[in-house]
């Protein structure tokens, strides 16, 4: 059922004393855009008659084709808590569509709508639950950000040693004055590094609430005089920043994923969904880890999950399954980062998990041991392969997935691809300092 009318908008707006509106979208690349409007258009906004240049944002179409309309979700309505209290601030959260009232193909809401709708005739919905790791760190004299923390602290310590717990405490009451249910706040393993997590909801709303959530963590610490960062990978020789991702599907009402009468508790369609993330999943990681730092993360020793295979009882594998049964039995994907483009994520996460279930594939057996302390004849022993090592290698792996290119949609498929074969040869092509350091005097 709709939470919001256009009427009640409109009256929020003028009881609340909202000057300017957001209407916000998200490019490809999962960056976060807007076009912000005043009070006297927002009923034009509203009748979903506001126009922008698609020609100007990355990946979306070139400049003969290039003018879009924004339709608003009503729902998405919310007043940001952090701005003045006179002339307030709101946004909207917009789908992007062409100028015939089409959704235009390059959008990933859309590409994540796509993918629903064909679980929904599968007689699915789609839950999921991510968890977002980030870094906070000291900016300069001039304001900008360095990789120097502003803390000693390690997993779940306190203050007076975290002392970033006072930015995440604003963070958290900003986010639940915009309507979030907080579970919990810690500090993670490295040092600066931090984690809150949103109770889960629907994929779409989901997506929609990381995409604020990252707003809301950038714009408070930014409050505190710090920098936040989602980069997978900031500094050298201590743990990344990752995005768990939980999911579950419903059917009927219930958690698809549970069975009472199954000894570990786990339907048959959950091993499905288990062996299709699995199959698949190669070919999904150059957007599940989007950037060249992402590869960076993902090597053995720091607690990244780089060897496919899943467990029920240990963090090690690629995917696992929290022990919680009943409406909170989840299968829970770990190599995705905080860079990804949520919907995306989203969108071919669903697309590979039902391609298990249509197909009845079934995943190999479980690993129980730690596949960290496995050696390359082990691991080949018990048939256990590696993510890409590099972004390179994870595009070709997506160039030749079929079920990939028709999860996010030929244009942004093509789009993405093309944007981050450019990315990895302006990486390839440079010249580093380890270089320099390293061959400048020996040769």
């Amino acid at each position: 059922m709709a939470k919001y009318t256009k009427e009640q908008i409109i009256k929020m707006v003028k009881e609340n004393d909202v000057k300017f509106i957001r209407l916000q979208f998200t490019d490809i690349f999962g960056m976060l855009k807007n076009v912000a409007i005043t009070d006297s258009q927002l009923e034009k906004a509203l009748n979903n008659q506001c126009m922008f240049d698609g020609s100007s944002i990355e990946g979306f179409v070139r400049i003969e084709e290039s003018d879009m309309y924004l339709y608003p979700d009503l729902d998405s309505f919310v007043i940001f808590p952090w701005k003045p209290q006179k002339g307030r601030v709101a946004r909207l959260i917009c789908d992007v569509y062409n100028t015939d009232g089409t959704p235009f193909a390059g959008d990933p809401r859309n590409a994540l709508k796509r993918v629903l709708a064909k679980a929904a005739e599968m007689g699915y919905s789609f839950n999921v639950g991510p968890e977002a790791e980030f870094f906070l760190f000291h900016t300069d004299e001039g304001g900008k950000p360095t990789t120097i923390t502003h803390d000693e602290a390690s997993y779940f310590d306190l203050g007076p040693v975290d002392r970033g717990e006072e930015a995440r405490r604003d963070i958290c009451l900003a986010l639940e004055e915009m309507g979030f249910e907080i579970e919990a706040s810690h500090h993670e393993v490295a040092r600066g590094q931090h984690e809150i997590d949103f109770k889960y909801g629907d994929a779409l709303t989901t997506a929609d609430n990381l995409m604020t959530f990252k707003l809301v963590v950038k714009t408070i610490a930014q409050k505190h005089g710090l920098h936040a960062t989602f980069m997978p990978k900031p500094i050298f020789g201590i743990n990344g920043s990752g995005m768990h991702t939980n999911m579950s599907l419903v059917k009927g009402g219930k958690n698809a994923f549970y069975d009472k009468n199954a000894s570990d508790g786990l339907s048959d369609i959950t091993y499905n969904f288990i062996a299709g993330l699995l199959k698949h999943v190669k070919a999904m990681t150059a957007v599940t880890n989007p950037l060249v730092n992402s590869y960076k993360r993902l090597v053995p020793g720091y607690e990244a999950p780089v060897y496919i295979a899943w467990s029920g009882c240990n963090r090690s594998p690629l995917v696992r399954i929290p022990a919680s049964r009943g409406e909170g039995t989840r299968v829970e994907l770990r190599c995705p980062d905080p860079s990804a483009n949520p919907y995306l994520v989203m969108a071919v996460c669903l697309a590979a998990g039902l391609d298990g279930i249509k197909r009845n594939l079934q995943p190999p057996e479980a690993v129980n041991q730690n596949i960290y302390d496995m050696d390359g004849e082990q691991l080949v022993k018990n048939g256990i392969e590696s993510l890409p090592g590099t972004l390179e290698e994870a595009i070709l792996e997506m160039e030749k997935s079929e079920l990939v290119r028709d999860a996010l949609g030929e244009h942004i498929f093509t789009n993405y691809i093309e944007a981050k074969k450019k990315e990895w040869d302006d990486y390839r092509t440079k010249v580093t300092q380890w270089e320099i350091d390293r061959y400048l005097t020996l040769y």
